[in-house]
């Protein structure tokens, strides 16, 4: 799995399929624009309204726009590449997700009582350094609590949930953690379900999560009543039509909800000790790997998801992933080029805003090479390396214009070629993306705007 289990994905998926690496990979402004409403249904959107925190979230829990570190980060590297990233995040302060253990992180608890924090304190001082909002996911387990040898770490056991003895300790553990970070405070309860999965009854030990959730939750208040936790980080699997073996009431033309992931939610939504946000994570395409109706339009999925989980629990809502794009049979991209692949990711934060969300992580898909798509920059491996890429220009512009508390506006499309725009606004700035792989031109705020094939353009509204 890598340098301490950083490979995002291995082996099999919890919950029934081969979990492939994945490439990592609002509000919809067309309430009362005939014009623009038009353009969103020639491309599959819907003319609907939303976006923007509802009353009674808690502005404490909104973090924003930010990005996971994985297992290779700007922390190592060559000096002058690792001393350009620091400048590039610097410049644009986000906020950072790490994991406690795997992702660049190595056992924090080899036995009992024991420590090593070196790579961690190394990710959370990159965070500190760069202005970042820190944020930690609280997984995963060291593997004396999950069965195995104290003093010993098997990588290839990293997706494993501690042993049911074993809540307590880890949440003393989390409670350590915590301690001695005392400026860190937005805490994920685990990661996407990791081992809770039952095959004999074929849903998810959604019991057995709430109550190392609960532990973990009531561990952080007592540290600090301040901390910010959140759960249930489960994956939002979807179905095409038609597939109908797991299908829940959660729908749209994307497919729907597996019931599986539903029940889990309510589950922990109904037991859980209190909860500061909802975060979930999840892909555009489906379970067996199909973009429903397409790979702009499929993105809808995280805007109606978006609002059901806001319904369901009133609570801000983060995703801790999102995914756009689907693997090839090698684990790896799947020939976009990177102008598509960003414009898909831009319809995607659109559609997560949409759906109410005030918070999600990009998980950064940094590698050692030269050949990264989706990366955020050029790895710090390489000489000349720390340089900016798309989708670190994407990522951070969207941040930075559109944080929790944004209020969105309707933008008028009024000429031109309106067919394939998404658009998503503020009083002060609108963001415009072309889901054709042709040129388009179009009036768009009272200004005459041409966008190449997959162009993003972000215009002044001030």
């Amino acid at each position: 799995m890598g340098r301490h289990g950083g490979e995002r994905h291995g082996g099999e998926r919890q919950g029934g399929r081969g979990y492939r690496n994945r490439w990592r990979g609002t509000a919809l402004l067309a309430t009362g624009v005939a014009a623009l409403a038009m353009a969103l249904v020639m491309c599959g959107f819907p003319p609907e309204g939303g976006g923007g925190p509802r009353s009674g979230s808690s502005r404490a829990a909104e973090v924003g726009w930010g990005f996971t570190h994985t297992e290779y980060s700007a922390d190592t590297g060559n000096k002058t590449a690792t001393a350009s990233a620091d400048r590039l995040l610097s410049e644009a302060p986000m906020p950072q997700n790490q994991h406690i253990m795997g992702w660049g992180a190595q056992n924090p608890e080899p036995s009992p009582g024991s420590s090593d924090f070196k790579e961690l304190d190394s990710r959370v001082g990159l965070i500190r350094r760069t202005g970042g909002t820190p944020v930690l996911t609280l997984c995963c387990a060291p593997d004396w609590m999950k069965g195995g040898k104290a003093g010993e770490t098997d990588w290839s056991t990293l997706e494993k949930a501690p042993s049911p003895q074993h809540y307590e300790d880890f949440a003393k553990l989390v409670g350590t953690v915590a301690r001695r970070y005392p400026d860190i405070r937005h805490f994920v309860v685990w990661n996407e379900l990791k081992g809770f999965f039952d095959e004999a009854k074929n849903r998810w030990n959604y019991e057995g999560y709430t109550r190392l959730y609960n532990l973990v939750y009531q561990e952080l208040k007592k540290v600090n009543p301040d901390n910010q936790v959140g759960g249930p980080y489960a994956v939002m699997d979807s179905h095409a039509p038609g597939d109908d073996t797991y299908a829940s009431d959660v729908k749209g033309p994307w497919g729907s909800l597996d019931q599986r992931a539903v029940d889990a939610v309510e589950y922990w939504n109904e037991h859980k000790a209190g909860a500061d946000f909802v975060v979930v994570d999840g892909s555009s395409y489906t379970k067996d790997d199909r973009y429903v109706p397409g790979e702009f339009a499929a993105t809808r999925k995280f805007a109606d998801i978006g609002r059901w989980l806001r319904k369901q629990t009133g609570l801000p809502l983060w995703w801790a992933e999102w995914y756009v794009e689907v693997a090839d049979a090698n684990d790896d991209r799947n020939g976009w080029s990177e102008p598509r692949r960003t414009a898909v990711q831009a319809s995607a934060l659109i559609s997560m805003a949409e759906g109410g969300a005030t918070s999600g992580f990009y998980w950064n898909p940094q590698n050692e090479g030269a050949d990264c798509p989706g990366c955020l920059w050029r790895s710090t491996q390489l000489p000349g390396g720390g340089s900016k890429l798309p989708m670190m220009d994407l990522l951070s512009r969207f941040s930075r214009a559109f944080p929790p508390g944004t209020s969105y506006e309707s933008v008028d499309v009024t000429s031109g070629d309106r067919a394939g725009l998404r658009v998503l606004a503020d009083r002060r700035t609108a963001l415009v993306v072309n889901t054709l792989g042709r040129p388009v031109e179009a009036r768009v705020d009272g200004q005459n705007v041409t966008l190449d094939a997959y162009g993003i353009r972000w215009l002044d509204r001030s």
